[in-house]
């Protein structure tokens, strides 16, 4: 189901159907580094994380994360962003990644600013913010051209690793 389009991109809500690029996503180096392992392996593995995160997410809160397609190749799947309602933050989390070959062309910025603009006309949120690790310099410097800014060091999710915490008032 089609949330968005970008001049480039459609975003699309994650079906079980695409749990195969799910899959190669997940399991792709910046993920692993920057996000986390998630001991997905498989497509079965695949569709069990979409029922229990994706899927869950959208009926609890109408919004979560989003496939990205590209118009100009038959709306081939190329990254995930979205908007994420954790029960350790504050605010409403924005997200976002992409596989490594599309890596520096744009596509985070252009479908950030769009979650950004749905966000505050759409699902009427006042306040979004964005976590990552100190040492993912390309995350932290898309998140600072969105406009966020750098409010404190956080541990939200009880690991050894402390992430930076932005936020943006929309």
């Amino acid at each position: 189901m089609k949330i968005a389009e970008t001049e480039r991109l459609i975003l699309s809500k994650i079906t079980v159907e695409d749990a195969p690029f799910i899959l190669e996503l997940m399991n792709t180096p910046g993920w692993l580094k920057f996000i986390g392992d998630r001991n997905v392996r498989t497509v079965a593995d695949t569709e069990d994380y979409i029922k229990n995160n994706q899927l869950k997410c959208y009926e609890k809160h109408d919004f979560g994360y989003y496939k990205m397609c590209l118009k100009s190749d038959n709306l081939k799947p190329i990254g995930t962003a979205g908007l994420l309602k954790r029960d350790t933050l504050e605010h409403v989390d924005i997200g976002f990644s992409i596989l490594p070959k599309f890596h520096g062309k744009g596509y985070g910025f252009e479908t950030s600013s769009e979650l950004l603009n749905l966000a505050k006309h759409t699902f009427h949120i006042k306040t979004v913010c964005a976590i990552t690790l100190p040492t993912n310099k390309v995350s932290i410097g898309l998140i600072e051209k969105l406009g966020f800014k750098y409010k404190k060091t956080v541990n939200p999710f009880e690991e050894d690793k402390n992430l930076l915490l932005f936020e943006k008032q929309l």
